[in-house]
């Protein structure tokens, strides 16, 4: 009973929090405050990482700093972006560019209901946001992007479907965005091109009772980046969003980024069988999916997680351990 108590209370204290986001005053005062945080950081013309330049108003951790500053520096690009895996978008990559410079935008998910809580939100009709309900696969993302209008230029793609993530973004052809940003994940380390094998009706929930198998490690995405013409210009600081410039715009981040080595995560999301969370944490993260397989696309070979050996480079470790930072940083801004 005092399970499920407890689970009635985390459903109603979200949904107060959602209402609360949604509210047109709380959201106005919110995207004031980012505001006022873009046109501060805008005129830091050289930064140590991307961490320098992160704040949060409706993205996870500090996204959506990190794009405002690399939009600003991008100059001239198309006013759109497209964004799967958002859920109700209450939290997002992309809300913060819609509300605050009103770009033009398309995002999906797979839940239908999450569909209809972002129909209902009052930035539905303030906005020219397209929100769709779709299982996105490699099979079927240029289709959908081109069935709502989305073709050729666009100035953002976020990829976040906690799965596919490396084998959808190596589909995508029918956009060309500017700035990428997708997910990796930390737990697969940094030395190597590591990915699941692709399924394509996976669902990370399912996937593994610990909730720590799916996605592509970070230099599985760096190799896909290059063979489609972008690069890396840094992670964010908690370790799970990379971002990525097309060739053509790197010009214009030359000598402005010190460090744009990947980071690491400490996220502590890992569950037991019973599906509650058991805060593992380091490499003992790592251990509860050593049995997975996944691919190593430099090779094609597919074999267990433990069969790699060693994950992390030293300086991972060191930062997982908390020895030390890459470049120079500060704390992220919450506004």
């Amino acid at each position: 009973m005092n399970r499920l108590v407890a689970r009635w209370i985390d459903k109603l204290s979200y949904a107060a929090w959602r209402r609360l986001v949604a509210h047109p005053a709380y959201s106005r005062m919110i995207v004031t405050q980012g505001t006022l945080a873009s046109l501060r950081i805008r005129q830091m013309d050289r930064i140590g990482s991307l961490a320098d330049v992160e704040f949060r108003v409706f993205s996870q951790f500090g996204e959506d700093g990190i794009l405002e500053w690399l939009i600003h520096k991008n100059g001239e690009m198309p006013e759109s972006f497209i964004e799967f895996g958002a859920s109700n978008y209450v939290e997002a990559n992309t809300r913060f560019l819609l509300t605050a410079r009103n770009w033009r935008g398309l995002i999906f998910d797979g839940d239908p209901h999450s569909i209809d809580v972002v129909r209902s939100d009052m930035i539905y009709s303030q906005h020219d946001l397209a929100a769709r309900h779709a299982f996105i696969t490699r099979e079927n993302v240029n289709q959908l992007f081109r069935s709502e209008g989305f073709c050729g230029e666009v100035g953002l793609l976020s990829i976040d479907i906690d799965g596919n993530d490396y084998w959808v973004w190596d589909a995508i052809d029918s956009v060309s965005p500017h700035i990428v940003v997708v997910e990796y994940n930390a737990v697969l380390g940094d030395q190597f091109e590591l990915t699941i094998p692709y399924q394509p009706n996976f669902a990370r929930t399912q996937a593994h009772w610990s909730n720590l198998y799916y996605g592509t490690s970070i230099t599985a995405l760096m190799r896909l980046a290059r063979e489609k013409g972008y690069t890396l210009l840094g992670t964010n600081r908690a370790g799970n969003n990379a971002f990525f410039v097309r060739d053509d715009r790197l010009e214009r981040f030359d000598d402005r980024i010190a460090t744009r080595a990947p980071r690491p995560s400490r996220f502590r999301e890992a569950r037991d069988t019973s599906d509650h969370l058991i805060f593992t944490g380091g490499l003992d993260r790592a251990r509860l999916i050593a049995d997975c397989l996944v691919v190593d696309v430099a090779s094609g070979r597919t074999a267990s997680i433990e069969s790699f050996g060693q994950l992390y480079s030293q300086p991972w470790l060191d930062m997982i351990r908390g020895q030390s930072l890459p470049g120079a940083e500060r704390d992220t801004r919450t506004v």
